[in-house]
């Protein structure tokens, strides 16, 4: 064997081993691409996943708001209304005529007075002088006060254990207070 017999064989050796060395990097290349791909779509299957619950949390979490502000926006209306209302009643009993506004003030004192109450007017009342017929007045001993008070309508009880408020607000307050329920459940079936 020559010389040149021997490069060639030893360049054929070195282009085979050169050959299979790329070749088995590609390989690797090739299996490095493959898991990196892989790895890739798994992360991105999650990612998806991952952003499809929350994006449905949002979107739940968004309807729950607007829910919730559609029911405060029903309860607003239905409070107006039930404002309405009572403010119609207040305003129906300050113009109640004097046969009308006596009556009411008896029912209130026969509900309400003790034996040696005191009337206090409001400013507005302007039916006092009527008020002395009432039998009511007179079988429970009440007196007048010359002094007038600063509510709306009705009258204040003084008496010796405690003070009595029948202004109409403070009536219809109390009233609201308790049927204002029974009057929504009517009013919104």
């Amino acid at each position: 064997m020559g010389k040149e017999e021997i490069v060639n064989r030893i360049i054929s050796d070195a282009e085979s081993e050169a050959a299979e060395i790329v070749r088995a990097a590609k390989e690797r290349a090739q299996g490095i691409v493959e898991a990196a791909e892989q790895l890739a779509e798994k992360e991105r299957a999650e990612t998806s996943a991952e952003l499809d619950e929350r994006s449905k949390r949002i979107s739940e979490g968004k309807a729950a708001t607007a829910r919730l502000d559609c029911s405060k926006i029903v309860l607003a209306a239905k409070r107006r209304v039930i404002d309405e209302i009572y403010a119609r009643a207040h305003k129906k009993l300050l113009e109640l005529n004097e046969r009308d506004a006596l009556k009411f003030l008896e029912k209130l004192l026969i509900e309400n007075a003790e034996e040696g109450d005191e009337i206090i007017f409001a400013k507005n009342f302007p039916y006092a002088m009527g008020a002395v017929n009432l039998a009511v007045v007179k079988e429970r001993g009440l007196s007048f006060s010359l002094g007038r008070a600063d509510i709306d309508g009705g009258c204040i009880l003084r008496g010796k254990k405690s003070d009595k408020n029948l202004s109409y607000s403070a009536i219809l307050s109390a009233d609201r207070e308790e049927r204002q329920a029974e009057l929504a459940a009517k009013l919104f079936v």
